[in-house]
């Protein structure tokens, strides 16, 4: 009996392997005809743009007008606020001397100053330094060279502390009534200028870069609309054969990515013009200031989120206008 039962379960068939759920087989078979479904989208929108090349040249040249605007105020804005940098970081009072002070009573009067809690050094120019570097700064050296004296005070170059910002005022008042000091020059009025002209233009700017890219919205919606009325029928039996919303509206959303991505690429390309058209005058302009301050371009980084922002402009005005359309019947 036994040996039976040993025999039987020897020719017993092995167990079937256990098919994988059908969730899973669904997931992936939908995973893969999602990336393919997409693939075709983005090939086909590119294709479409490529076939009326006048019509598509004509928006695109739109769109990159109303994103150079902003980038161009965004690139004078950075250059300006690096040279507003470098202004404000210069916290120093400059206080002139009467020119028959002697040294020992420069050098008195600049102990006494650098005794003050609320200045950081004092450096004491003399006259034969503000002379060498007045010739080598003013362009003037062939005129000086006729002068048989020495025309300029002594400067003492008082650097405030960086929490010395209200004391600042009395300083320069004590100065002002010191009989040893006979001018002082102190730009915080100047700086306090600068700045307040640096965030009015900002907020206009911003205001403007809002402005163009609602305007750059309602172009690209437009166009994706244009083109929903024109595949009315095609759209049509898509639906009745039961396509959803999302796939009636992948076509067109690549559409408003390319119109954004090519945009931003022309905006760049214009950037760069305007900036090569501009480099001769701008390189005069800082060699005539001795390069105390550089003038840059667009920096990669810049680049690459102003090719994403045009972009994502570019989907969300193809998303609202497919949307919108499609929410309303039409086409049906």
């Amino acid at each position: 009996m036994n040996r039976r039962i040993e025999k039987n379960r020897l020719k017993a068939p092995a167990p079937a392997p256990v098919p994988a759920p059908p969730s899973a087989r669904r997931s992936r078979w939908n995973a893969r005809a999602w990336r393919e479904q997409h693939a075709t989208s983005c090939r086909e929108s590119l294709g479409r743009l490529a076939k009326r090349p006048v019509a598509s040249a004509l928006t695109l040249t739109v769109l990159s007008l109303a994103l150079t605007l902003p980038l161009l105020f965004w690139l004078l804005l950075d250059n300006v606020r690096s040279l507003s940098g470098s202004v404000e970081d210069a916290r120093a009072v400059s206080a002139f001397l009467k020119p028959d002070l002697d040294a020992t009573a420069i050098d008195a009067e600049a102990k006494r100053v650098r005794e003050r809690p609320d200045v950081a050094a004092v450096e004491v120019k003399t006259p034969e330094q503000g002379l060498t570097e007045f010739r080598s700064r003013s362009g003037f050296a062939d005129a000086l060279a006729v002068l048989h004296y020495n025309p300029l005070p002594a400067v003492l170059v008082i650097a405030l502390k960086a929490s010395a910002g209200e004391a600042a005022p009395a300083l320069v008042e004590e100065l002002r009534r010191d009989p040893a000091v006979d001018l002082v020059q102190y730009d915080a009025q100047w700086r306090q200028r600068l700045n307040a002209i640096v965030a009015t233009v900002a907020r206009g700017a911003g205001v403007v870069a809002l402005l163009l890219a609602l305007a750059a919205l309602l172009v690209i919606g437009n166009t994706v609309r244009l083109d929903i009325q024109g595949r009315r029928d095609e759209i049509g039996v898509m639906q009745l054969l039961g396509a959803s919303d999302g796939f009636v509206r992948r076509p067109f959303l690549y559409t408003g990515f390319w119109y954004g991505l090519l945009a931003g690429v022309m905006a760049l390309i214009l950037i760069g013009l305007v900036e090569w058209a501009l480099s001769a005058p701008l390189a005069r302009l800082v060699a005539s200031y001795d390069r105390q301050f550089d003038v840059h371009g667009v920096s990669p980084l810049v680049m690459l989120a102003a090719l994403g922002a045009s972009a994502a402009l570019g989907w969300l005005g193809a998303w609202l206008a497919a949307s919108r359309h499609i929410a309303s019947g039409q086409p049906q």
